[in-house]
């Protein structure tokens, strides 16, 4: 094989290696189909055509028939009018139309079969043109769940490989050293600014005594002194129990 022709089957085969990889199944479907209607379009047309050539050709054998059997009604009269020459005439006017009525019953004859074989056809390309229609939805729907197929692997394919979890892991990382840096930005805010009213109530809460409970514990256990008497309410106190002082005044006498 010489150089150029070499360089020719390499471009051919780059030139079919980048068209069977751009080819869309589902775009040339589609185009194959629309060449599929224009020629059933075409082809109507042409079956339209042999149809009115047919009725033509019929129209002619009719108007020779019609014309054959007129000529003769017409030597059938001379006769009976004594004109013999006259009916001669007349007979070879029929015969000429009768002949010519043959002519034509044969070329209607083959052209109504042409026709019907046409119409034949047409009919057998407009059933395949619906059952292409139907195939090409068919491999259109194929060649989706393929291609979402081929998808899901690839997309698993990226999802086993190991960099997209350590990618993952090192965010993860970088969040949390995010999140100490924000708790311990907050601390020293705290030990810049100082402890805020409530935490110093907090701290004077936590420094009280004992609690109550406990107190009473030990007040029990007799660990604690003696409690010094309660002092009376004074709504606890009767006014008639209280002792009037004698301060010498005289009583009054009575009358």
């Amino acid at each position: 094989m010489g150089l150029f022709d070499r360089i020719g089957l390499l471009v051919r085969s780059n030139v079919n290696a980048a068209v069977s990889k751009a080819e869309d199944p589902e775009k040339i479907l589609e185009q194959l189909l629309i060449d599929m209607r224009d020629q059933f379009i075409k082809a109507k047309e042409q079956v339209a055509v042999a149809i009115a050539d047919e009725k033509r050709l019929q129209a002619k054998l009719i108007q020779s028939q019609q014309n054959a059997a007129e000529w003769e009604r017409k030597a059938m009269l001379a006769v009976k009018a004594g004109e013999d020459g006259l009916a001669q005439e007349a007979l070879a006017r029929q015969q000429t139309e009768a002949s010519q009525s043959a002519e034509w019953q044969k070329q209607w004859e083959q052209q109504k079969a042409a026709t019907e074989n046409l119409r034949a056809s047409l009919v057998q390309l407009n059933n395949k043109i619906d059952e292409a229609k139907r195939k090409k939805d068919l491999l259109v729907a194929r060649a989706k769940r393929a291609d979402a197929q081929k998808t899901i692997q690839n997309t698993m394919a990226g999802l086993n490989d190991n960099s997209a979890f350590d990618t993952f892991g090192r965010m993860a990382e970088k969040v949390d050293q995010l999140e100490a840096e924000a708790s311990a930005s907050e601390e020293i805010a705290k030990d810049v600014s100082g402890a805020t009213l409530d935490d110093k109530f907090k701290k004077l809460e936590s420094q009280q005594g004992p609690s109550d409970a406990l107190l009473a514990l030990k007040a029990k256990m007799g660990m604690l002194p003696a409690a010094a008497p309660k002092a009376l309410a004074v709504e606890d106190v009767n006014i008639e129990d209280i002792p009037v002082p004698d301060i010498g005044i005289p009583s009054k006498s009575k009358v």
